[in-house]
């Protein structure tokens, strides 16, 4: 009997995922395939399918509500870059804290680009910014890029308006995983908080608290921003190691 239920279950598993790849394909678009494969030049262009994203969020509002989605969400590795995505939508559409924070963390290691990464927000997040603090703090120090960055932008999507404390800065300020897809977000980071916090975070540039590439690249984007005013965009291009 034991035995029989496990053959259904391997089934169940199947039927699901089958359905989502068929109707994945159901809705390529080998164009939009052909754009996203040059942005996202570390997956191989077999991995895409080519759907675009509000597709992508609708099929996961389907998915969401159906009583097999675990089955889905369990399949990991997945084949295809529009089924990450997929699972990652589903996530977030997730209500209750500890069952989102759980299903986060089985993805974030199959996360291998950053445009996976950086379209999952969960909403039940802004809920719990205290606990999800914690797991912030864990993911900083993994050596796997993109949790790394996934947590960084927590920060800067989460922690820099009514929240904002000088220990998140500081927390990444003092990552050291020298990868390009981290280096990048610790810049994004900085140009946001300049933004949004400027007297507080201009010390971490005058004080070269971060490499020269993301130094240079905060900069760069700041003085990009409009939300930078002329005075500091001057005082900021001052500022840059050359």
């Amino acid at each position: 009997m034991a035995s029989f239920v496990r053959i259904l279950r391997v089934i169940g598993d199947t039927m699901i995922n089958d359905e989502i790849e068929k109707r994945l394909f159901e809705l390529q678009d080998k164009d939009y395939r052909a754009f996203q494969s040059k942005l996202i030049p570390n997956v191989s262009d077999d991995n895409f399918i080519g759907v675009r994203t509000p597709e992508l969020r609708a099929l996961a509002k389907e998915i969401a509500k159906r009583d097999d989605k675990e089955e889905f969400l369990r399949a990991l590795p997945h084949k295809y870059f529009d089924e990450y995505l997929v699972h990652a939508f589903v996530i977030a559409r997730e209500k209750d804290f500890t069952t989102c924070i759980s299903e986060v963390e089985l993805w974030l290691p199959y996360v291998d680009n950053w445009a996976v990464c950086d379209q999952q927000s969960p909403n039940v997040f802004k809920k719990h910014k205290t606990e999800l603090l914690v797991y912030i703090e864990k993911w900083l120090l993994s050596d796997h890029v993109y949790t790394v960055r996934y947590a960084i932008r927590m920060l800067m999507s989460l922690f820099l308006d009514d929240d904002f404390d000088l220990r998140y800065p500081e927390l990444v300020a003092d990552v050291r995983l020298d990868e390009y897809y981290v280096k990048m977000m610790i810049a994004w980071y900085f140009a946001t908080a300049l933004a949004k916090q400027y007297d507080s975070i201009i010390p971490f540039i005058e004080n070269k608290r971060l490499d020269t590439w993301a130094h240079n690249k905060a900069i760069q984007k700041s003085i990009e921003s409009r939300r930078i005013t002329p005075e500091q965009k001057e005082y900021l291009r001052s500022l840059k190691v050359k």
